[in-house]
Parts: structure tokens; sequence; C-alpha cells
């Protein structure tokens, strides 16, 4: 980041998506602390940390897309420190929950690694894909660039509590999928108006009186 600046910031975060063991709950703190420095601005961090997290996405995007599931399987399987039951859970989570998923996938590590290849190997229209990396990015990239920039030296305090705030979106994301849920069971089993009764019941009226 020093020698090559928000360049240099967006390259780190963008192998986060090509290369899942590199922490970026790490990196964006010491982001923040760069801008806190000096290096470059705290809008120019949020900028750049933000570009490299969309753009290495869109990479895994589009190998899903072009190597398919087997193929893209058999590829992580040879990276190191990379376990292809991540890539399992990560399908398997996008086939129950679909633009959810890549949404709030950006914000669970490993997760955000492995998220975009079955986007892609099952071609989610590529725009929804795009916007909704980009916000779930961003809104992960500024609280962890914010508070390496409001802990300056201590930036890598944020660390610790990575972990916590991991258990609060997984944990958001169940309650979410659990209200939606019973919305759809409550609508499902609310009888549903009989149109013809509703046609039909001012006539009888009528011919009472």
């Amino acid at each position: 980041m020093d020698s090559l600046g928000g360049v240099g910031a967006a390259l780190i975060i963008g192998l986060d998506n090509l290369f899942p063991p590199i922490p970026s709950e790490l990196v964006l703190p010491l982001a923040g602390f760069a801008a806190s420095r000096g290096v470059f601005s705290l809008p120019e961090a949020l900028f750049w940390t933000t570009l490299g997290s969309v753009v290495g996405a869109i990479i895994v995007y589009w190998a899903g897309a072009l190597l398919g599931r087997d193929r893209a399987r058999a590829l992580i399987a040879r990276l190191p420190l990379v376990q292809v039951t991540d890539f399992d859970r990560c399908e398997a989570w996008f086939a129950k929950h679909g633009a959810k998923a890549v949404f709030f996938g950006r914000m669970v590590p490993l997760f955000r690694s492995f998220i975009s290849f079955p986007a892609g190997v099952e071609r989610m229209s590529f725009g929804l894909f795009l916007l909704l990396t980009t916000a779930g990015s961003l809104i992960w990239n500024t609280l962890f660039v914010t508070a390496g920039y409001q802990l300056g030296a201590n930036w890598h305090v944020v660390e610790d509590y990575a972990g916590v705030f991991q258990k609060v979106v997984i944990v958001g994301v169940v309650i979410a999928i659990g209200l939606f849920v019973y919305q759809r069971v409550c609508g499902r089993s609310r009888p549903a108006a009989d149109p013809d009764a509703t046609v039909l019941l001012p006539v009888i009226e009528d011919r009472r009186r």
C-alpha cells in the first residue's frame, strides 16, 4: 500500500477472492490505518478496497461460468489451505438462497471467496450479481476500513472482533430467512376469498329483502 497506494489496496483485497487464505479482516483495517497516515484518503481507501473486492469476485464469477461446476470444483481442490467442502457449502447455500446468498456472502469469511463460483456456474444475472456484490462488499469494507482508520496504530485489534461480527451476520441472515418462511407459510394457510361468493353475496341479500 505504501508503494502502490490505493491500487495496492485493491490488489491485496482482490486476491482475497482468488486465494481465500489471505484474510481481508486483517488487510481492510490496515488500509484504514494507511488512510489515517495519509497514504490515501478514507474515501479513496473505501473506493479501492471495494473495487478490488468487486473485480476479484467478477473474475471468480466468469471462471465459474466458463469452467462449469466440476472443473471449478477440481480447481479449488488444488488450492493450498483450501478445502473442497467450503465450496460445497457455498454451492448449497446459493442453491437454497440465491441472490441473498451473494449479498450476505460478501460478509462471511471464505464464503465471500467462493460464493461467486456457483453464481457463475448457474449463470446468475450478471447485473444483479454485480449490484449485490458491490453493495455487500461496500458494507463489509466500510466497517473494517473505518475501524482501522479510527484505531490508528492499533488497527490489528479489529481482527479480534471479526469472528463476532461474522456470527452477527449469520444470525441476521437466519432471522431474515425465518421471517420470510413464516410469512409465506401464514399466507398459504389463510383461505383465499371466493370471488364468486363475493359477487353473489349482494344478490342473495337483495332477494332476502
